[in-house]
């Protein structure tokens, strides 16, 4: 059952920062889980099923950026918004990326951006559910919107 904020996937390979942003979110309500990496992450998406999902960028196996892409172009995860939150300069320019948050972040900041994806803000990625039978997805322009120390790309 998913906390009461919602489900995270937290997917980072280094355990200090997996635990950091859990302890964040957990604090906020959000039920936390976890990844080491893109490959395990591809794993679990479908039986975790979460609302919101955080990616590093450089990591072992299969990085952020390409994991995002992945689950773009899957179309059972394609509406789950997805945050690099990452010291990479690779960061926040890949398909499938919803919003960015640089490292070191402020746990606030942290806190703020998940529960604006979970609630819908920064992102118009429609569920599959929720399309019109014969109307095809419009493909979406990106534009970036800067708030605090992180921004989020809105899909129109």
């Amino acid at each position: 059952m998913a906390g009461a904020s919602g489900r995270v996937l937290v997917v980072d390979d280094s355990t200090v920062i997996r635990q950091l942003i859990r302890v964040n979110l957990e604090l906020d309500g959000f039920e936390v889980l976890t990844a080491v990496d893109g490959a395990e992450c591809l794993d679990v998406v479908h039986d975790v099923r979460p609302d919101v999902i955080t990616l590093d960028v450089t990591m072992p196996r299969l990085d952020g950026l390409r994991t995002a892409e992945q689950l773009h172009a899957d179309p059972r995860t394609r509406h789950i918004p997805v945050a690099i939150v990452s010291a990479s300069s690779r960061s926040g320019s890949g398909r499938g990326v919803d919003a960015y948050l640089a490292k070191p972040f402020e746990p606030a900041d942290l806190v703020r951006l998940v529960r604006r994806l979970r609630h819908g803000g920064g992102t118009s990625r429609e569920h599959p559910a929720l399309r019109t039978p014969g109307v095809p997805p419009q493909l979406p322009s990106s534009r970036s919107v800067f708030d605090d120390a992180a921004y989020v790309v809105r899909r129109p």
